[in-house]
């Protein structure tokens, strides 16, 4: 199977606004705020969105050049496991579409899409939900300062003992 990558980066910068809250932003300036307190989406709540809303996309473009949706809902859910080491992760993961279109010709024919597009966006289309699948590795990088040192004093050392380790 042949791969062709797309050249454009996708990317988010998360800040840190208050303890256990954040802003992602991406490159044209949308934001999005999250975190653990009341009223925001947590991390895994935005990881369910993304997966559904990718998903949901994926359907609502198709089906809206025949007919306005009068309803489209989709809903994400999972399991949170907690492995015997301690480690947590997703598991079960589900969306549940609920689409209603006017009972005209246009909403039959869109009404009469949507299986089809739910699978295709599934098997072809999403790319969140099959990089999920797919079990990509994350990896990362870490720059640590401490203010008022000089540049790369701090960070020096624990790239040193990371180095040492390897």
């Amino acid at each position: 199977m042949s791969e062709t990558p797309d050249p454009t980066p996708r990317s988010v910068e998360l800040t840190r606004t208050a303890t256990g809250r954040y802003t992602a932003r991406n490159a044209a300036g949308a934001e999005i705020e999250f975190g653990r307190e009341e009223g925001l989406l947590t991390p895994v709540e935005l990881l369910l969105a993304a997966i559904a809303g990718c998903s949901a996309i994926d359907v609502d473009v198709a089906t809206s050049r025949s007919s306005e949706p009068s309803e489209f809902r989709v809903a994400a859910t999972g399991r949170k496991v907690v492995e015997q080491n301690g480690a947590n992760r997703m598991d079960d993961l589900h969306l549940s579409f609920r689409l209603s279109f006017p009972d005209d010709a246009g909403g039959r024919k869109a009404a009469g899409m949507v299986e089809r597009l739910v699978a295709l966006s599934h098997d072809k289309y999403c790319t969140v939900s099959r990089t999920v699948e797919h079990g990509v590795p994350v990896g990362h990088d870490v720059t640590v300062g401490v203010d008022g040192e000089a540049d790369g004093e701090a960070g020096g050392a624990a790239e040193g003992a990371a180095d040492g380790a390897r």
